[in-house]
C-alpha cells in the first residue's frame, strides 16, 4: 500500500500542457495563466518551495511553447521540476517589475483563463500592466481541464482510497465512548499518515447531534454510548486525493437510526448504479435524491451528491442538479448522499467512484453497513 508509484514523465507534463493550450483555443481564449497551486503542479510538476508575493506564472498559448516566469532566486528549483524540459523558463530579479516582465509573454488585448488560486495582487498587477487584457477563472472557462484522469492517475486515486480504507478499518478498533471527538480525529489523521498520506485535509468526527452538521469540525464533545458518529476523512497520497465517509454507532442503534442508515445506503447504491459514460452528472444527484425524497427525508439532504477528486480533494465535475456535463471514462468523483436530522444525528456514506467504459468502479471497498463500536 505504501509503494511509491512511478513518477510522471516529462512527456506526461508536455502532453498535459499541449492539451490545455488546445482546449483554451477551442474555448476562445488567447491562453491560460497559471500561478502556484494544484493546476501548476498538474500541468508541469512545479511546486515552489514557498508560495509568496513574488510572481510565478506559467503561460500556455496555442501560438508558442509553454513559458514559465519565475523569481530569479527560485529559477534553480523551477529547472529541477519534472516537466521543466518541456518549458522555456525566464526570470525576474527583486527590484524589477514582474508584471512588466510578463507583458512580453501575453497579447496586449488577449482574453485569458487564469487559475482560481491566483492572488488578487498578481491579477491586478497584470491588468494594470496590460489594461486591455481580460481574465476568466479556469473553473468557469475550462471546468473539465483536470477532470478526466489517465490510467496512472486513476491508479493513484485507487491507492489513496485503499489507504483511507485501511485507516477506517483500524479506527473501528479504538474506543469511542468517553473520548472527545478531536481525540478520535487525531487518531484518524495519524492512521492516514501511517498508511502513506503526506497531507491530511480533513477528519470530520460528528457525534450525536453534531453529525447533523455535514462539515462539523471535530471538537470537545465527549462521545457517548448511544451516539451515531459520522466519520469523513481524506487527504493526499502521492499527490492524489482520498475522501471517504462511513457512519458508525456506539453501542446498539435504535430502529430509527438503522432505518435512516439503510435509506442512505440504498440512495448511495442507486446513484452508483446510474454511473455510465454519457450520463449527465446531475443524474447521479437525481438518483440518490429521489430515494431520499420518496422516503420523506428530502428536506434533510442538504448538499450535492458528489464532487470530483484528483490532485485536490474537491474539484469539478460536481454531481448536482443543473450540471449536465456527461460522464466520461476516467472521471473520478464522490457519491455521498446524507440525511441530517437537526439536534439529533446524521448519516452519510461516501465512496470515490471512477467512470469506466461500461459503468462505474468504486475506489473504496469498506463495508457500507453501520459498524458497531465501543
Amino acid at each position: 500500500m505504501n509503494d511509491t508509484p512511478a513518477p510522471f514523465t516529462e512527456g506526461d507534463y508536455a502532453a498535459r500542457m499541449t492539451r490545455a493550450a488546445r482546449d483554451a483555443a477551442e474555448a476562445g481564449l488567447a491562453g491560460l495563466l497559471v500561478t502556484p497551486g494544484p493546476d501548476l503542479v498538474w500541468l508541469c510538476g512545479y511546486r515552489p518551495t514557498a508560495i509568496t508575493e513574488r510572481l510565478t506564472l506559467l503561460v500556455l498559448t496555442p501560438r508558442s511553447e509553454p513559458r514559465l516566469l519565475v523569481p530569479s532566486l527560485e529559477r534553480a528549483d523551477a529547472e529541477a521540476a519534472p516537466g521543466a524540459g518541456a518549458l522555456r523558463i525566464s526570470d525576474w530579479r527583486d527590484g524589477q517589475d514582474p508584471y512588466a516582465a510578463a507583458t512580453g509573454l501575453l497579447l496586449p488585448n488577449g482574453r485569458y483563463g487564469v487559475s482560481d488560486v491566483t492572488w488578487a495582487l498578481h491579477l491586478l498587477g497584470l491588468q494594470e500592466a496590460l489594461p486591455l487584457t481580460t481574465y476568466r477563472p479556469l473553473t468557469v472557462v475550462l471546468p473539465m481541464l483536470r477532470a478526466v484522469k489517465d490510467e496512472h492517475e486513476v491508479a493513484r486515486l485507487a491507492a489513496a482510497g485503499a489507504a483511507a480504507d485501511a485507516a477506517y478499518e483500524e479506527i473501528l478498533s479504538v474506543r469511542f465512548a468517553g473520548r472527545r471527538e478531536k481525540e478520535v480525529a487525531a487518531d484518524l489523521a495519524g492512521l492516514l499518515r501511517r498508511h502513506g498520506h503526506s497531507q491530511v485535509d480533513f477528519t470530520v468526527v460528528g457525534s450525536g447531534p453534531n453529525g447533523a452538521n455535514p462539515h462539523h469540525e471535530a471538537g470537545d464533545r465527549v462521545i457517548e454510548r448511544g451516539d451515531t458518529v459520522v466519520l469523513d476523512f481524506g487527504g493526499l497520497k502521492d499527490g492524489y486525493g482520498s475522501d471517504t465517509t462511513r457512519t458508525i454507532h456506539v453501542g446498539e442503534p435504535s430502529a430509527e437510526e438503522r432505518a435512516v442508515h439503510d435509506l442512505v445506503r440504498t440512495a448511495q447504491q442507486a446513484a452508483f448504479e446510474a454511473v455510465a459514460p454519457g450520463v449527465p452528472c446531475q443524474e447521479i444527484d437525481r438518483r440518490a435524491r429521489r430515494v431520499i425524497e420518496d422516503a420523506g427525508y428530502g428536506e434533510y439532504f442538504v448538499h450535492r451528491t458528489g464532487h470530483g477528486i484528483g490532485v485536490t480533494t474537491h474539484e469539478p465535475p460536481y454531481m448536482i442538479e443543473g450540471e449536465d456535463t456527461p460522464l466520461v471514462p476516467g472521471m473520478c468523483f464522490s457519491i455521498e448522499p446524507g440525511v441530517y436530522l437537526p439536534g439529533r444525528f446524521g448519516v452519510r456514506i461516501e465512496d470515490i467512484v471512477t467512470c469506466t467504459g461500461d459503468g462505474g468502479r468504486r475506489l473504496n471497498s469498506t463495508d457500507h453497513g453501520m459498524a458497531i463500536v465501543e
